[in-house]
């Protein structure tokens, strides 16, 4: 895919940096065989990317919080990325924004008629603050000015932690991992973390490495320059090559 950008405002902008966390978390080798590493803590801006950068991620544990790190670990290398001729096709049919609308995106995510849902509002609001400082992202699909699929995630650096997807029409979500490949591909980005590989996301080039592997890229993304993309908002367009 060969993507044509069109940016708002000429001055790029960085994350703030939140306070630090009070938390300390385990090494992300004492998980359990299940990624467990432990439970507790607060969803709290330092305490959130404080959690990525050390390898984990957190997803509730039924009344409290649990801090995953799973083994082996999903992730998209950009160049792995598979789009089909029907992709292909699709990704004409598509408007693809960044951060225009990254509430929407994150409630359409945390739908209550989804199945094994888990974005509650405590999980909500702490992306959204993530968000306002300018850690959290959304790519957007849109159809005639409508909101029609994306996914959001963190980003520290080079590195991009996808959180969820939704779609509303088909190949809406597909559309939009597309999108988040290729921005990253020329802005500087280089990884994406998928967490738990599904059948879904296999299909579209995702792989499974060891946690030691894992760590060793994530170590490289967080410490180089922040992907451009994230900068400022953008609209972009696919096209063939």
């Amino acid at each position: 895919m060969r993507m044509l950008t069109s940016m708002r405002g000429d001055t790029l902008t960085g994350p703030v940096e939140p306070e630090a966390s009070i938390w300390t978390f385990p090494p992300a080798h004492t998980a359990d065989e299940n990624g467990l590493v432990g439970a507790g803590a607060d969803l709290e801006p330092g305490t959130l990317l404080s959690a990525y950068g050390s390898g984990l991620f957190p997803m509730p544990l039924g009344d409290t919080l649990g801090w995953w790190s799973p083994d082996p670990r999903g992730v998209l290398p950009l160049s792995y990325l598979r789009v089909g001729r029907s992709l292909r096709r699709a990704c004409r049919d598509f408007d693809i924004r960044v951060d225009h609308a990254f509430d929407q995106v994150i409630d359409a995510c945390a739908s209550p008629v989804r199945p094994h849902g888990w974005i509650d509002a405590n999980i909500r609001e702490a992306y959204l603050e993530l968000h306002r400082l300018g850690w959290a992202h959304s790519v957007e699909t849109w159809q005639d000015d409508e909101l029609v699929g994306g996914l959001y995630g963190v980003a520290i650096g080079a590195f991009f932690a996808g959180e969820s997807m939704f779609h509303s029409v088909p190949n809406a979500s597909k559309v939009a991992l597309v999108a988040l490949v290729d921005a990253m591909k020329v802005t500087g980005g280089a990884l994406i973390d998928v967490q738990w590989n599904t059948p879904h996301l296999e299909s579209l080039g995702a792989v499974e490495i060891g946690r030691d592997d894992y760590l060793e890229l994530l170590g490289e993304a967080v410490d180089r320059p922040l992907a451009e993309v994230w900068a400022r908002p953008m609209n972009f367009t696919l096209l063939d090559d």
